[in-house]
């Protein structure tokens, strides 16, 4: 089993996801470290330093974006199972072993990854669910820091070393998923995932709109075969983020809601709002509007 981990100009953090690589409980017979062209004075004397401890391969490329740096790195590695991990990001101690099992159990599933700890400006658990290529269509369902099967990695074309704005990780999870098989997901958090205002990951969601657009456009025979359940889906995920936001001014009755959205449920969302508002206080307040989230 073999690890790779790609960074750009990200200096100690790069020491610090290799450093947990080298710490879990089943140890990878290769590390491999990819440099995407840094260019600050630290990452390339953590490089070096790792390089010359010689416990990991370190690579260095032109900067190409992560796409070519995780392509160059499954590359070099001679091993069936292979673990992407992004270089300020790092694993729990179990990772590798609780990952590998689920792959090693069941021929059926080309992919493991685990719940997200977020650390940095952000501090929660997200719970990702995994699952078939219907389950991917209508949104991620899995971390960028997946075990892979080598072969189907390479089946799938590998990472689309074109796509550099973000969505790069869930076209890949698309292609692979394609060919059949799932991504299982172990019900912890085992990825420690480094959150910034600034990361590629918030970037990419400025461009959300278009870059999911893409993803139809790409992968159009998988999204045509599942199309209702694609529509199902988002669908349901609108009305869950609209109970929320319900949920939530009526926890707060000093948030007004004169304002409505047509044809989501958003009018109807604010019925029963006013109406719990008037069995609670015994008269509706019209106030200055605040306008119900779209779905």
């Amino acid at each position: 089993m073999g690890v790779v981990v790609t960074g750009f100009d990200q200096g100690d953090l790069v020491r610090e996801a290799v450093e947990s690589v080298l710490r879990q409980t089943r140890a990878p017979d290769q590390v491999v470290v990819v440099d995407d062209g840094s260019t600050d004075a630290r990452s390339l004397a953590v490089l070096d330093a790792l390089r010359a401890e010689g416990e990991v391969q370190v690579l260095r490329q032109e900067n190409a974006g992560v796409s070519a740096a995780r392509n160059a790195g499954l590359s070099r590695l001679t091993t069936e199972l292979a673990v992407v991990l992004d270089g300020d990001d790092r694993l729990a101690e179990t990772f590798v072993e609780r990952t590998a099992a689920l792959l090693e159990e069941d021929a059926d599933v080309v992919g493991a990854s685990s719940w997200l700890r977020m650390h940095g400006v952000a501090h929660a658990v997200a719970r990702p669910a995994g699952g078939a290529a219907v389950d991917f269509l209508h949104r991620n369902a899995s971390p960028a820091t997946v075990m892979l099967r080598r072969d189907r990695w390479r089946a799938a074309g590998g990472y689309d070393e074109r796509m550099r704005d973000g969505f790069e990780d869930w076209d890949f999870f698309l292609a692979l998923l394609a060919a059949g098989g799932r991504i299982e997901i172990v019900p912890e958090p085992l990825v420690e995932y480094r959150t910034s205002p600034t990361s590629a990951n918030v970037r990419s969601m400025d461009k959300r709109i278009a870059l999911y657009g893409h993803l139809v456009d790409r992968h159009r025979p998988l999204f045509e075969q599942h199309l209702r359940a694609v529509l199902l889906a988002q669908e349901a995920a609108s009305i869950a983020r609209l109970d929320a936001w319900e949920q939530l001014v009526l926890d707060h009755p000093e948030v007004p809601v004169d304002d409505a959205t047509y044809g989501d449920g958003g009018m109807a969302a604010v019925v029963r709002i006013a109406t719990a508002r008037a069995a609670s206080v015994g008269a509706p307040t019209a106030r200055t509007a605040a306008p119900v989230p779209e779905g």
